[in-house]
């Protein structure tokens, strides 16, 4: 697998301001919901809850928060039921997009999400039309500042866990597994002490999208941008080679 660095955005996402991490940690915060729900609020038992707090941590949210939101899932029966929603379309020239959502009101979010994709000139299309497009893949970005480990045994530690591919750029390292081993190689990593910038199931692109015209890249980041601002949008995938 050829690399594409995604480690410029992350270190971005980083430097987020208050009300983005707020976002966040409230996209984190119906993630533990779900997982709880899913599996119980044990970690040592639920390896899905597992991995949202290994996620919480990285996007630095306090244990207590983190605590917190686990024991207000595992205590609250009237707890609001998510339900996961995906929606694929198409941005300016072709650029193609993936939606996923967790909502108690699926009209809404539908009507919600085509609202953003109209607002920058795309369109929402029909279940599958771009999902072939992408490869669900776990992904973990290791930041070489933050690794003491040299990419040989960063490498060996991760393929001996289950990784698929390691690839090496500039600043950082990226490995990337079988949606199923995921979790195995996240907590063998963790292990061996390796701080990890972003860990997570996504979709990786097969091939990515260049835009040159202006008027395309600004509609774009319209629809991005409005997205980003829907309370129930979890996770937007795009191949916009950014």
């Amino acid at each position: 697998m050829s690399g594409h660095s995604k480690f410029s955005n992350i270190k971005h996402k980083k430097e987020k301001n208050d009300a983005a991490k707020g976002k966040m940690f409230t996209i984190i915060g119906k993630e533990i919901a779900v997982a709880v729900k899913d599996g119980g609020a044990d970690p040592n038992t639920n390896s899905k809850l597992r991995d949202v707090i290994a996620k919480a941590k990285a996007n630095n949210m306090p244990n207590d928060t983190i605590e917190r939101g686990i024991k207000r899932a595992a205590g609250n029966a009237d707890a609001v039921n998510w339900e996961p929603a995906r929606y694929e379309g198409y941005g300016p020239s072709g650029v193609a997009i993936i939606v996923d959502a967790l909502t108690d009101n699926k009209n809404r979010t539908a009507a919600n999400v085509k609202s953003c994709f109209t607002k920058g000139e795309g369109n929402v299309g029909t279940p599958g039309c771009v999902s072939f497009m992408f490869d669900e893949k776990g992904q973990i970005l290791i930041s070489k500042e933050e690794c003491d480990m040299d990419s040989d045994e960063l490498m060996m530690n991760a393929l001996d866990a289950g990784a698929e591919d390691f690839i090496e750029e500039d600043d950082s390292y990226e490995v990337v597994t079988a949606p199923n081993d995921f979790s195995n190689v996240r907590e063998a990593l963790e292990k061996a002490g390796v701080k990890m910038a972003e860990a997570e199931v996504t979709m990786i692109p097969q091939n990515y999208v260049e835009l040159t015209d202006e008027a395309d890249i600004k509609n774009l980041n319209i629809i991005l941008d409005k997205l980003d601002e829907d309370e129930d949008v979890q996770k937007v995938y795009h191949n916009w080679d950014e």
